[in-house]
């Protein structure tokens, strides 16, 4: 099952994606009214809702298949409280993000933190953020081969926390059985094929294909 969360950024920052190949449409706040005015189908609306006028609040709630309104004063921000919800429905479910980049920097490193919290561990390699320029997906240890997106010219490969025997191969600029102690973005690496590969022993990884702006 394919499930797209839309958080608050702006869509001229979403990612293109095939949208019939979306199963179930969550709204993070104002990503809700953005599912709507793109005339999908809202089928969960989560958040506090306080970037909405009092006449958007209301198009959402009428709409909306199911709504989860929080507190404005709570623990989870609403991408969290969103993607808790939506692994307590669907715990096998495939989930991209779209709209958590490019905004605050604040907003950013909480959701780019997202899988490194006890609760969503085990659910790392089911989700990506995406937007126009960046493919981020996350990577518990094992053996892993990646195919080159589309458009996009580079390769990072970024230890969230320590990561023992990093090992990179198929691209521009390999490692062998490296530990890196510290989080490290091996940034601007590149694939020399259509896949690459890579395998460690602990930790986690996000590997990130990117492009550069168009001009």
């Amino acid at each position: 099952m394919n499930i797209l969360l839309v958080a608050g950024g702006t869509p001229k920052e979403w990612p293109q994606f095939d949208v019939e190949a979306i199963d179930y449409f969550v709204g993070i706040d104002r990503g809700s009214l953005f599912i709507l005015e793109h005339g999908w189908r809202l089928d969960l609306a989560v958040g506090d809702f306080d970037s909405l006028t009092a006449e958007e609040k209301q198009q959402v709630q009428l709409q909306a298949k199911e709504i989860e309104q929080a507190q404005a004063e709570k623990d989870d921000t609403d991408t969290q409280l969103a993607l808790a919800l939506t692994l307590k429905k669907f715990p096998e479910a495939e989930i991209m993000i779209i709209g958590a980049t490019g905004g605050r920097l604040d907003h950013f490193l909480s959701n780019l933190w997202l899988p490194l919290e006890p609760r969503f561990q085990n659910f790392a390699g089911q989700i990506q953020l995406k937007d126009q320029k960046n493919s981020l997906s996350y990577y518990l240890p094992g053996s892993y081969t990646i195919t080159k997106e589309p458009q996009m010219n580079y390769l990072a490969y970024c230890c969230l926390t320590p990561v023992a025997k990093l090992t990179l191969m198929g691209s521009k600029y390999t490692l062998d059985q490296t530990d890196v102690t510290i989080p490290t973005s091996f940034a601007s690496n590149e694939f020399v094929g259509e896949t690459a590969s890579f395998s460690f022993d602990s930790g986690m990884i996000a590997v990130i294909q990117s492009r550069d702006g168009q001009k």
